[in-house]
């Protein structure tokens, strides 16, 4: 019996299936998407996920967009778009899916 903790989570799967019908979506997209659509999380965790699914190469930063705007935190915001990585393996789950079809009519 291996010892310590999986590798895999529910979370970041559900990250992956967002993605697998997205293509590519920032951080807030995926948080939205993932809120509306699965189970309660924070945003905290979904930016957990997406960090800890880059170091697993299960996600790829796609592109990084800078946008400027009269923000609280000053002029400018910085958008980081995540794809599938190489290891990543979509299931295509239904939830999902019915979801972003919803959401395009």
């Amino acid at each position: 019996m291996k010892r310590g903790r999986p590798v895999g989570s529910n979370v970041r799967q559900n990250i992956i299936e967002i993605l697998h019908f997205l293509g590519s979506a920032h951080g807030y997209h995926i948080y939205k998407v993932y809120k509306q659509s699965l189970p309660e999380i924070t945003r905290r965790g979904v930016y957990y996920h997406r960090k800890k699914g880059t170091n697993l190469r299960e996600l790829e930063v796609d592109e990084i967009k800078r946008t400027s705007g009269d923000y609280s935190w000053g002029s400018e915001a910085e958008k980081i778009y995540y794809k599938l990585g190489k290891n990543a393996k979509a299931k295509g789950n239904p939830r999902v899916k019915i979801f972003l079809d919803t959401q395009k009519k």
